[in-house]
């Protein structure tokens, strides 16, 4: 069998288990093989394609890879649904205290509740919402 082909079968098996185990690692590995696939296949002898898929395997892990996993583990930057709301202005509808109220999130209004339970919330004033807990919003008042 051409040595091509085996680097070949080597990328392949390397990508297809890196799509099952998402490390980004055997990823690497799997470009490296394939380049030196390439390299095999232009006629390198076989103690140079170990060097140079040696090379080629350590050059992508020490400096691809980091790359790679900063854009894998980014942070949420938008929040999205009922964590959207957690931090913008509220309405107050009707007096919130620790047992009942209503505010206007949005044009929406919520059910509310005072986010520290001493408080009460007179009516047309306007709050934050620290919290939401199911269809209730947990509020608090600016000043």
């Amino acid at each position: 069998m051409d040595p091509w082909l085996i680097w070949l079968i080597v990328a392949a098996v390397l990508a297809v288990v890196e799509i099952c185990t998402l490390t980004a690692a055997l990823g690497m590995l799997s470009v490296a093989a394939l380049a030196t696939a390439g390299l095999a296949g232009i006629g390198l002898p076989a103690p140079l394609q170990f060097l140079a898929y040696a090379v080629l395997a350590a050059g992508t892990l020490i400096f691809v890879r980091p790359v790679a996993l900063r854009h894998l583990h980014r942070p949420q930057t938008a929040r999205f649904g009922v964590d959207a709301l957690i931090g913008k202005p509220a309405y107050v509808v009707s007096e919130v205290s620790d047992s009942d109220g209503r505010v206007r999130i949005d044009g929406e209004e919520w059910t509310a509740r005072s986010y520290d339970e001493t408080l009460v919330i007179s009516a047309g004033s306007t709050v934050d919402v620290m919290e939401i807990r199911g269809a209730t919003a947990l509020v608090y008042p600016r000043d």
